[in-house]
């Protein structure tokens, strides 16, 4: 008689979105709260806009002067304000910025809130001081405080259009990091609307805060979009490929994925356990046998309980197809790296199906010196 050899639950094969920060959150020594990628290729560093808000206090490290910078949104609508520091203020901002450069992030918030709640701070000043606020509280991890900051800053309305809308993409990263997402959707939104930008890395958190919303068809579309026009840009792949699982849209998932595999695209482990995922919880599971060699022979699947459950899943919907000879060498392979002897009591019983006694038997003793939830399975096995 046919036992079904009892089958581990299925793979997750959801990826979390990557998502590009604010630059912010790439400064040396501090991380990103979100848990969130925090790659900004392209973005304003940390760095340029410490060296810019120098530049624009005359404190710019080539010529000591001030600089005009090159626009980093050249299509914006917004009428950039002429207002400047006042001599007066102008030695509290470079104070200010000082304590920012020697990590005295505390520091500089008090100072920051001193400056930008005189009585008589211009819309220049007010955004300048916030702006350092609202980065020295993301260095102190108090999201809420930056945000807040961040907030006042833009509502100041004096900054150039560069810290302006480097200062809004901060905060609707920072929202969206809060869990705020409609908040975030709300600030973003505005940036691209009034920037005109077209880079991706904004259209990705677009895509990030939609999923964030549960609005995952809309997520997917957008990121399929954005894959169409950058064919090569792996962040959007992995961010389309999430977005298209959470949608349930796992055959549209498996296809971009096992496209990019194709073009020797997919590099890293969870890359490939994505891709097999999504093929055995798609019932594809001739299309994972490859995909779990490949990643095994490259050495980016390691052997582990993970990859024994893999390897049973395999086998496990093989052997109901009647390809005991899959279901045998796929359970070989689980059995030795498996947490317990499930795999080698489901080998015993594909054994004893073929009528191989003696080798039914050896596993099954294997499955019982290993344990399993069912010890007398394995004994009846032994007769």
């Amino acid at each position: 008689m046919k036992t079904v050899p009892t089958a581990p639950l299925l793979i997750a094969a959801a990826i979390a979105a990557g998502v590009a920060m604010p630059a912010f959150a790439q400064m040396s020594g501090s991380s990103s709260q979100s848990g969130q990628n925090t790659s900004t290729a392209g973005s304003e560093s940390m760095r340029a806009q410490r060296e810019r808000r120098k530049a624009e206090l005359g404190q710019s490290k080539n010529e000591g002067k001030t600089e005009t910078a090159a626009p980093l949104f050249p299509n914006a609508t917004r009428q950039e304000p002429e207002a400047k520091a006042s001599s007066k203020a102008l030695k509290a901002l470079q104070a200010a910025q000082e304590l920012y450069e020697k990590q005295d992030y505390a520091g500089t918030v008090a100072k920051a809130e001193e400056i930008a709640t005189k009585a008589d701070a211009n819309p220049y000043e007010k955004g300048f001081a916030y702006q350092l606020a609202g980065s020295a509280s993301a260095d102190l991890n108090n999201e809420a405080k930056a945000a807040e900051y961040f907030q006042k800053a833009l509502d100041s309305n004096g900054l150039d259009n560069n810290s302006h809308y480097q200062v809004m993409s901060n905060l609707a990263a920072v929202q969206l990091s809060l869990e705020q997402n409609d908040a975030a959707l709300k600030t973003l939104d505005r940036f691209l609307a009034e920037t005109k930008t077209t880079d991706t890395k904004y259209q990705a958190m677009r895509g990030s805060i939609l999923a964030s919303l549960g609005r995952n068809d809309e997520a997917a579309k957008l990121y399929k979009d954005l894959l169409a026009k950058n064919p090569n840009d792996k962040r959007v792949l992995m961010n389309a490929v999430a977005s298209l699982q959470q949608a349930d849209q796992y055959d549209q998932a498996n296809a971009l994925l096992g496209e990019a595999y194709k073009k020797g695209q997919l590099t890293e482990a969870r890359e490939y356990k994505a891709l097999y995922a999504g093929y055995l919880n798609s019932d594809n599971w001739k299309e994972a046998v490859p995909v779990i060699n490949d990643g095994v022979a490259k050495g980016l699947l390691p052997q582990d309980a993970e990859l024994a459950k893999a390897y049973m899943i395999v086998a496990q919907k093989a052997y109901t197809e009647d390809d005991t000879k899959t279901a045998v060498e796929m359970y070989s392979k689980a059995a030795p790296i498996a947490a317990d002897g499930e795999a080698y009591l489901n080998l015993a019983k594909v054994y004893s199906y073929q009528g191989k006694k003696a080798e039914a038997r050896e596993a099954a003793q294997k499955a019982l010196d290993k344990g399993v939830k069912k010890p007398d399975e394995a004994k009846t096995l032994l007769k």
